[in-house]
């Protein structure tokens, strides 16, 4: 049986427990261990483009959806996605699959949702989102409470 690479991807993903995305295209193999959109913000931001590529992310919610939208790789796998992740994906044209199919993603402190995703809540234009995230991040990230 031949290995897909989102078969690969997703092995890639459960092997490596610092990976938090691995994408797949023939013999090219990006592995990130960032957590968060960080990695895929940047890429938007570098103009990357991801066609050809399966991609297996630890989480995918509305955020990071609304992401690859932008990004458009060929399928996206994650061990749990959200339903509006998953919509986002497909109308998109991207292959989903997925472990846990969840109503959304949950915050670190599993008390409310993901401040990414609730970020987008009334956004469905990817590259609206890519703006309203990079501008979200950038004051999250860049917050005194966080330093």
């Amino acid at each position: 049986m031949d290995l897909t690479d989102l078969d690969l991807a997703r092995a890639l993903l459960i092997a490596d427990k610092d990976a938090t995305l691995v994408a797949v295209r023939d013999d090219e193999i990006i592995t990130c261990t960032e957590h968060g959109i960080k990695p895929l913000l940047a890429w938007v931001r570098d103009g990357r483009d991801l066609t050809g590529f399966s991609v297996a992310d630890k989480v995918v919610g509305k955020a990071p959806a609304l992401l690859y939208a932008v990004l458009g790789p060929d399928a996206v796998f994650s061990p749990v996605m959200s339903w509006t992740g998953r919509a986002v994906l497909l109308a998109a044209g991207i292959a989903t699959s997925y472990d846990a199919l969840v109503p959304h993603i949950q915050n670190h402190a599993r008390d409310g949702q993901c401040p990414m995703d609730a970020s987008v809540e009334g956004i469905w234009e990817p590259y609206e989102a890519a703006h309203v995230l990079a501008e979200r991040a950038r004051r999250l990230f860049s917050s005194p409470q966080l330093a």
